[in-house]
């Protein structure tokens, strides 16, 4: 079954387990934007890593992963929210050529924002200190979290997956346990986890432990731009900055960045945005 999450957990065990795989969500992404291939796969671990991370707090709202940084791709983000959807996007990547992740990302650092619909928003920051994706996320969770944890990601432009290890909080842990466990996944192949369903892949890799898996979620490519979003925007600019614009222009025309949809307004649209009661956003 393509575009799932599903958790799984091992029976008197403080540890915790997520596995995703992408297929349509992922393609559907990389169809708007045609990025360039080691671009497309990076893209591709960005939204296994958020779908993994989000499914591991409990909470109504989005959780972003984003890393900026001085190397081909000045600026790489994915969010998945408590819905299970997913949208991404890598900005100024167009001439990226490289296949590394040193040299996609280059120096920066990698922000994890967690955004609840009620409440403010909270972010942690790390420096890209790993060689991958993966690496720099299980440091964050040492150095921010102190919450051991492995991760595994791949993509290959038509699939992304992941899956994530996690030791539980627990007064006394059990430290061999967890070495036991994370030593087996270390042994799984890019090429398995792209390939295998997530119960094949646990029993080849758990088959002589008592592993529990849970039902599978699903996860779609949804955008979360919409008319009542751009209205606000273009308000906050204010009148005088909007009438240049339309003096140069005959019409304000926006794009979001993630999903390409095209939002137009002319003379009239501004003018009823500064009306009293006026709702364009119903347009």
């Amino acid at each position: 079954m393509s575009d799932t999450i599903s958790r799984f957990i091992f029976d008197n065990s403080d540890v915790r387990g997520e596995h995703v795989r992408l297929e349509k969500s992922y393609q559907d992404i990389l169809s708007i934007h045609h990025y360039p291939p080691g671009v497309a796969n990076l893209l591709g671990e960005f939204l296994a890593a958020a779908s993994l991370l989000s499914a591991t707090i409990k909470f109504e709202g989005s959780l972003i992963l984003q890393v900026r940084g001085d190397g081909q791709v000045p600026l790489i983000m994915a969010e998945a929210n408590s819905k299970q959807e997913l949208r991404a996007i890598a900005r100024d990547a167009n001439e990226a050529i490289s296949h590394d992740f040193k040299a996609l990302i280059g120096n920066g650092q990698l922000a994890m924002t967690i955004a609840p619909e009620n409440g403010k928003p909270y972010q942690g920051i790390v420096s890209l200190d790993g060689d991958s994706l993966a690496r720099c996320l299980e440091a964050y969770f040492q150095r921010s979290e102190q919450l051991a944890t492995r991760v595994w990601l791949c993509a290959d432009g038509e699939h992304a997956s992941g899956m994530l290890l996690q030791q539980l909080p627990s007064a006394k842990p059990d430290l061999e346990r967890w070495e036991h466990l994370s030593t087996i996944a270390h042994t799984i192949k890019n090429e398995e986890l792209l390939s295998l369903d997530v119960e094949t892949l646990l029993y080849r890799l758990y088959h002589q432990d008592a592993v529990r898996l849970f039902d599978h979620k699903p996860l779609l490519a949804r955008c979360r731009c919409s008319r009542e979003r751009v209205v606000q925007a273009l308000i906050s600019l204010g009148r005088e900055e909007l009438d240049d614009i339309l003096a140069e222009q005959g019409q304000i025309e926006t794009n979001c960045e993630f999903c390409n949809r095209l939002y137009q307004f002319n003379a009239g649209d501004i003018a009823g945005l500064f009306e009293q009661g006026s709702d364009l956003t119903r347009h």
